[in-house]
């Protein structure tokens, strides 16, 4: 796909081995604006990782790599972003919050963003 989605990773980790870490990188590559929340303020390459709430306009997606318990604090902000879709990458599946988003007109979708990306689905 030629258009570009703003996207905000929660959960970004600066563990080259975390997978939120590789799509935080391959959304980037792919040219989508990342925006990368994590636990603490860190760096993933040229990309930095806050642990702030920043609101953006035009957020296309919001993709999740935490489990449920810890989205619960962010399920205002998500809100906040009007995303027009939360992808909820293994181990993330959180139906409280696909209701949530389902009822704001916010899709919910079970997938994993690294092969969304790389079969360009993304």
């Amino acid at each position: 796909m030629s258009n570009k989605k703003k996207t905000v990773v929660l959960g970004a980790s600066p563990n080259p081995n975390r997978y939120s870490y590789l799509a935080v990188s391959r959304l980037a590559a792919h040219g989508h604006p990342v925006l990368a929340i994590g636990k603490k303020d860190a760096q993933i390459a040229d990309i930095p990782i806050t642990k702030d709430h920043p609101v953006h306009d035009d957020v296309d997606t919001v993709t999740v790599y935490m489990n449920p318990v810890r989205q619960k604090e962010y399920y205002d902000y998500i809100m906040q972003l009007h995303p027009k879709r939360i992808i909820f990458n293994p181990g993330a599946e959180n139906h409280e919050l696909a209701e949530m988003a389902s009822s704001k007109g916010i899709e919910p979708i079970e997938a994993c963003t690294l092969v969304l990306l790389s079969t360009g689905q993304y």
